[in-house]
């Protein structure tokens, strides 16, 4: 399966196993709960989507590579005590508690969360030393003499020998008591999954053109040359990074992450030509609806794979203007239930208005850190939390230069605050849905109601902020080029012209 279906596996096993009965007991035994065996190539996402899954479900995750680990810190260290039997005194040998039992207790007294899941990876690349106590685990959910706590789903994870000359296989012993789920690349999944992570658009654009580029392990005389979902991912956040700072990027850069020469010297050409159509289109320009003349000529001679970068571009330069507004809008929410809150909180008695509203202050910086130790907040989710401290602690400060006397007057303050950000939504807003009118009629009169407009519609509707800012702020074109390129039998036919220009390149 690919790595959205597992995904979905691993939380439908999470809340089957975490389901109680009307007394609170598992419905499940222990012994029921079988653990989950990942097996996939690297660099698919097994790790990522354990995140994900944690995040999404509100548990707990501990994650350990066990590759890393000795026998003494994954069992525990041995330790002589006492025991009485048949009155007599004997000498027994345990074991102090493992270091990653220890881990998940740990994480259950920090986050205050009971359940959750134990994530082990590598597990079939252990040494010969340590590969018993891993049978061990898997087939009694305990580490020497400790056991997992209850309500926390064991996932381990491993790569196929193929991929790794140190692999153990399991025998059937173990395996009958475990859940394997084998995955497979997919690139259609992986770009869902980009999308919000906000990969590289000219990663995006390239792989749609090479799409048998996305994932690739091959061995000859040279050794080992791969290409991973990882790799592209991370080579993403180091051109982001690159781009801002003006850093040219070199292909000796990009073959430390696509490393599959062949690869890395085909995407680091394509790159150079992605930022040059940039400029000689000027994308910008376009956006803000004052095109160069000639960039409908060059754009009506270029070839098909030009004509994808320059799609690619565009939504590029919008999805920045999505993601702004978004964020306004999802910052002016937040801070508005606070003033509510705040409001609501007031008995119309003359009080301290800043030490009373510092205390929303304190509550939302507590829920952040709570959610962060859980490891329950995205990167995304995290920076909107510190869009809205930053608010508050300006808005607290306006109260204490103003010192209210009374609550109108408080309210008052914080209207004033508020009303900056309504402002700057409307402004992002705007400057959004008039860049995607600009977009529109760009393509329109280059290309008319073409392939590269049915590509930008798709794309727009699964944009993870375009969609969402599509759903607040209507464009009649966007729902038009729907309906007629989508719904009808035009997207069969355009879908088959780009299937045929990709077949002549």
């Amino acid at each position: 399966m690919n790595i959205q279906q597992a995904k979905q596996e691993i939380k439908n096993t999470l809340c089957a196993y975490l389901a109680k009965d009307e007394m609170g007991n598992y419905l499940l035994s222990s012994i029921q709960q079988r653990p989950l065996l990942l097996m996939g190539p690297p660099g698919v996402g097994k790790t990522q989507i354990m995140r994900q899954v944690a995040q999404e479900v509100g548990v707990g995750l501990v994650s350990y590579t066990i590759t890393h680990h000795t026998r003494q810190s994954a069992v525990g260290l041995p330790m002589i005590s006492q025991k009485t039997y048949d009155e007599k005194q004997f000498s027994v040998t345990e074991y102090t508690m493992s270091e990653i039992i220890a881990s998940v207790y740990e994480t259950m007294q920090q986050t205050g969360l009971q359940e959750g899941i134990l994530f082990i990876d590598e597990i079939n690349c252990v040494s010969e030393t340590l590969a018993p106590t891993m049978l061990q685990f898997l087939q009694c959910k305990t580490f020497g003499n400790q056991s997992v706590p209850k309500g926390w789903l064991i996932v381990a994870a491993g790569n196929p020998p193929e991929y790794n000359k140190s692999v153990h296989e399991f025998d059937v012993v173990t395996l009958d008591r475990l859940r394997r789920i084998d995955i497979q690349p997919d690139l259609a999944v992986w770009k869902q999954y980009a999308r919000t992570a906000k990969v590289h658009p000219a990663i995006l654009t390239y792989l749609e053109l090479h799409p048998e580029y996305f994932y690739r392990i091959t061995q000859d005389v040279d050794g080992m040359q791969f290409v991973t979902a990882r790799g592209w991912e991370d080579l993403s956040a180091l051109l982001l990074i690159y781009q801002q700072m003006q850093i040219e990027v070199e292909e000796g850069l990009i073959a430390q992450y696509l490393q599959h020469p062949e690869i890395a010297a085909d995407f680091a050409a394509y790159l150079s030509l992605y930022y040059k159509y940039g400029n000689d289109y000027g994308i910008e320009d376009i956006l803000t609806g004052k095109p160069a003349p000639s960039s409908y000529a060059q754009a009506q001679a270029a070839g098909f794979d030009e004509r994808l970068s320059l799609t690619g571009l565009l939504l590029a330069g919008l999805e920045t203007r999505f993601s702004a507004a978004m964020q306004a809008d999802t910052l002016a929410d937040d801070c508005f239930e606070i003033i509510k809150s705040f409001k609501a909180s007031l008995s119309g008695e003359s009080t301290d208005f800043t030490a009373k509203f510092e205390f929303y202050l304190q509550q939302k910086q507590q829920e952040m850190e709570q959610k962060k130790t859980a490891e329950l907040l995205s990167a995304k989710q995290e920076r909107q939390y510190l869009r809205c401290l930053k608010w508050l602690e300006q808005a607290s400060l306006a109260l204490s230069q103003n010192n209210p006397t009374d609550e109108e007057s408080a309210l008052n303050v914080l209207r004033q605050k508020f009303a900056v950000l309504k402002e700057d939504r409307a402004e992002k807003f705007e400057a959004a849905a008039f860049a995607l009118e600009s977009a529109f009629t760009f393509l329109e009169n280059a290309f008319d109601a073409g392939q590269e407009l049915l590509m930008f519609v798709t794309e727009l509707g699964m944009g993870t902020d375009s969609a969402v800012f599509l759903a607040q702020s209507p464009c009649e074109r966007y729902h038009h080029y729907t309906n007629t390129l989508l719904v009808n039998g035009a997207s069969a036919r355009i879908l088959q012209e780009i299937a045929a220009d990709k077949a002549r390149r």
